[in-house]
């Protein structure tokens, strides 16, 4: 189907933007940062908390997210997309309101160290960390102690570590998780090939050219794709023994192809899986629910998803 008019209306503003990859890394962040979208869906919930951990390599933030009701929750982990290099915390507090009022789950988004700065392994470990440091301290922050009712959840860069999370924790001795909700996840390296970057190489937000700028940033040699199952998922040997998943694409999006073979993998490999993919729909359309019809559905379906997932449709 054609591209949706109100994401239409939205790449006819973005057009007056520069392109990413033509821009310095401060530049990008500054543009994403500024970035404001009147209009949206903006729920109600019990309360938001910023907080500090220890990391890795420092102090890491976390940002921890309420339902209304009474607990204790089901936990969702959230990581922001960023390309592993723009994006913050509050680019994505708007999303994060949204799945914490549509799953009931407390959520905790994560601060991880962004590249050139830090590049791969910094993010992944951060997540990690944060992860690990949730489930132990979950009663803390009115999450469910007593259970394994964990969600890991990211859209774009953060779909990767989600799910590069869940791989670790896998191999590495838990803790158990539920479910892993994966928002149009980077999955593969721009040397895979896949259609998509080519049939949506420009025009419909996320560019090809774009990604080929993130993934320089954060994993500058290639080569390394071959040494780690942690940076590209989809390169990985074994995906078995993951947790179910809901991998949600979009028709106008470069990440399209890579985030359904992965997908495909994962069932192929004895994993649970939905794979949705939103026609119409360009990567990012998932900040826009309240101002975008579609999004708003796709929003509410996949907060379903995750309340069948922990036990609390």
């Amino acid at each position: 189907m054609p591209v949706d008019p109100q994401i239409q209306a939205l790449l006819d503003l973005r057009a007056k933007l520069p392109p990413l990859h033509t821009l310095s890394v401060a530049e990008a962040r500054e543009q994403f940062a500024a970035r404001e979208i009147p209009g949206l869906r903006i729920p109600e919930i019990a309360a938001v908390r910023t907080i500090s951990i220890a990391g890795p390599a420092g102090p890491l933030a976390l940002r921890v997210y309420t339902p209304l009701g009474r607990g204790p929750f089901p936990l969702m982990v959230f990581f922001h997309g960023s390309g592993f290099v723009v994006c913050s915390l509050d680019t994505h507090d708007v999303m994060c309101r949204n799945l914490c009022a549509g799953t009931g789950c407390i959520v905790v988004s994560v601060d991880y160290r962004l590249a050139p700065e830090a590049p791969f392994p910094a993010a992944p470990d951060d997540c990690l960390t944060a992860t690990r440091w949730a489930v132990a301290h979950a009663g803390e922050i009115g999450a469910d102690r007593r259970s394994a009712r964990l969600v890991l959840a990211g859209d774009s860069a953060g779909g990767n570590l989600a799910t590069v999370t869940a791989m670790r924790l896998r191999d590495q001795g838990g803790p158990p998780v539920t479910g892993q909700l994966l928002i149009y996840p980077v999955t593969d390296h721009p040397s895979g090939n896949w259609p998509s970057y080519q049939e949506n190489a420009e025009g419909y937000g996320l560019t090809t050219a774009g990604m080929t700028w993130f993934w320089n940033h954060y994993l500058p040699d290639a080569s390394d794709l071959d040494r780690t199952p942690y940076a590209a998922p989809y390169r990985a040997k074994s995906l078995a023994g993951l947790p179910p998943a809901l991998v949600i694409t979009a028709q106008y999006d470069p990440l399209r192809d890579e985030a359904e073979a992965y997908g495909e993998r994962l069932r192929r490999e004895g994993v649970p899986v939905e794979i949705r993919r939103w026609n119409g729909m360009n990567h990012g359309f998932f900040f826009v629910p309240g101002l975008v019809d579609r999004a708003t559905a796709a929003t509410d379906e996949a907060c379903a998803w995750v309340r069948r997932v922990v036990g609390t449709a």
